[in-house]
């Protein structure tokens, strides 16, 4: 059982995600840089203003932590399975995360970044 609120957690998580995709799309910039695609400049500004968006976003979670004394710190990993501690106001839990559901995440938010998150303002502009 978790004392941290579900709030919190959610935001100690994004501190664990969101690097990670960072690092996937700094390596997909040197995948486009080094690829054969005749216009490379459409593919590397929409990566480039994702990685802005996420570094943005990245700065308002780790400001948050801060200012709530949470914390979160990889203590073990293996080939299944990424151990995290989480550091809650003075409270530690150990929270063991299976690394298909990391990538899965992962992937998810980087799903958003490139497409959801563009729509959800689409749709919002066609409604009003």
């Amino acid at each position: 059982m978790t004392r941290i609120p579900e709030n919190d957690r959610n935001i100690m998580e994004k501190a664990i995600y969101l690097p990670m995709v960072l690092i996937i799309l700094n390596r997909d910039i040197s995948v486009v840089n080094e690829s054969s695609f005749k216009l490379k400049k459409p593919y590397l500004e929409l990566i480039e203003a994702t990685m802005k968006e996420i570094q943005r976003e990245l700065a308002e979670v780790k400001k948050y932590m801060n200012a709530h004394k949470l914390k979160v710190i990889e203590t073990k990993r293996d080939d299944a399975f990424t151990m995290f501690l989480f550091l809650y106001k003075g409270y530690e839990e150990q929270h063991n995360y299976f690394n298909p559901r990391i990538r899965n995440k992962v992937q998810e938010l980087m799903e958003y970044y490139f497409v959801k998150r563009h729509q959800s303002r689409i749709e919002v502009k066609l409604q009003q």
